[in-house]
């Protein structure tokens, strides 16, 4: 891995807060992802499982974590199994973990090899009574590939079909959506690193360079400061680009008179940053862009005032809309007739804003956490609303990432200018 080594304390601490939800007499296993390939024999880069690395600290392939609080054997309340490595995966793959960096890394002092596994864990299944295992739960999942712990799952429970299952997500939803201190941290240097990239692309913006070269300079950036590149496939949009809300191809030029909607992560030791600007190409906003612009601006602020510990996200998103609508009728885009006559479950202001303003975000972009819990300090946030116009071909959304704190936020993305004048400004030097 690029990065540097975390402090072990943040896994043995979030593995102390998984425990605390577990019944008595509870055994929870953690798969790592497959490396997937592509085709003849090629490999995609490896992304590990995210609750395993959240309570492990481990980044490699073919690992599992055994948690067991009341195992009889001391030695046993947590394990680590891993691919036992050899002079021949250093050579080809290079040194993976051996047990006494695992240990290191994770703060578990018991490590086993993989072909171990079955052996340990028939013992610890007779005296097991619960056993937790792990699944993708994440609301926006739709995938059919079939990961290592569904795999898993089928296997174990048809060979012990007679424990009680449970399963992990709702317990890691919870404690992986309350950011310790240790993780602010790794995410303000990602967010850190993410700023000097948006710095250094304000610079180069200008008439007639093309997407894919701004795509490049974000990567330069990300590379030299140790971040394994994008968090997601970034969004590099000129133009009415822009109002294509998922836009990667970034093949387009950027053309005089234009906005450039710039919706960029960095991924630094596994933790997300998210942001999205959009900046005038030749460096001064057309008096329609700064109104526009400046809609959306007005509503960011005001959501952002309202990730506050208490609030409830399924009713902030209802507030945020109707500050939308009010901006949307000053805009001249849509009418009171239109309000008037709207599907509830599709209001008018959703024509010109039509995605959700925050989501939480940390070890994956759209993180794990609940929707119909309310906010708590420690919730990390993102707060991105938007005004598209095609037929003006103009796309805006402002975007920041907010820790939620007692007395105030930490906005981890503050560097990055979002003001007017402030953009105009650094764009000229």
């Amino acid at each position: 891995m690029k990065y540097e080594r975390i402090n072990s304390e943040l896994f043995v601490l979030n593995r102390q807060n998984f425990t605390k939800h577990l019944k008595d007499n509870s055994l929870a296993i953690f798969n790592a992802n497959d490396i997937m390939p592509t085709n003849a024999d090629g490999t995609m880069k490896f992304i590990q499982n995210k609750d395993l690395f959240h309570l492990s600290g481990v980044d490699q392939e073919e690992s599992i974590l055994v948690v067991f609080p009341d195992a009889f054997n001391e030695d046993h309340k947590e394990i680590l199994f891993l691919k036992e490595t050899n002079d021949h995966i250093a050579r080809w793959e290079g040194a993976k973990l051996d047990k006494k960096s695992a240990t290191e890394t994770s703060g578990i002092k018991t490590v086993y090899w993989l072909q171990e596994f079955d052996n340990v864990l028939k013992n610890l299944m007779s005296q097991a009574e619960y056993v937790y295992l792990n699944s993708n739960e994440h609301l926006r999942n739709s995938s059919e590939v079939e990961t290592r712990d569904d795999r898993f799952r089928k296997s174990w429970m048809s060979q012990y079909p007679l424990h009680k299952y449970e399963r992990s997500e709702p317990i890691m939803h919870k404690i992986r959506s309350i950011k310790s201190q240790i993780e602010v941290d790794l995410m303000q240097h990602s967010s850190d690193i993410n700023t000097k990239a948006f710095q250094r692309v304000l610079k180069f913006i200008k008439p007639g360079v093309a997407e894919y070269e701004i795509e490049a300079e974000f990567l330069h950036e990300f590379a030299r400061n140790r971040a394994d590149g994008f968090s997601y496939e970034p969004i590099i949009a000129n133009g009415s680009n822009a109002c294509v809300l998922h836009y990667i191809e970034n093949n387009d030029t950027l053309k005089d008179g234009d906005l450039l909607l710039l919706d960029c992560g960095c991924w630094y030791a596994n933790y997300a940053s998210d942001v999205t600007r959009a900046f005038p190409v030749n460096g001064k906003f057309s008096p329609r862009q700064k109104e526009v612009y400046s809609a959306v601006l007005r509503v960011q602020k005001a959501a952002l005032n309202m990730l506050r510990p208490g609030n409830q996200l399924h009713e902030y998103h209802k507030e945020v809309g109707l500050l939308m609508e009010k901006e949307l009728l000053g805009l001249g885009l849509i009418s009171q007739n239109d309000i008037d006559n709207q599907d509830p479950n599709w209001p008018a202001y959703k024509k010109y804003f039509m995605h959700g303003t925050s989501h939480y975000i940390g070890l994956d972009v759209h993180d794990v956490g609940s929707w119909t819990a309310k906010m708590e300090v420690g919730n990390a946030f993102t707060c991105e609303p938007g005004i598209y116009i095609p037929e003006e071909g103009i796309g805006i959304r402002i975007e920041d990432d907010i820790i939620i704190g007692e007395k105030e936020n930490i906005n981890l993305t503050i560097g990055i200018p979002k003001e007017i004048e402030d953009i105009e400004n650094m764009m000229k030097g």
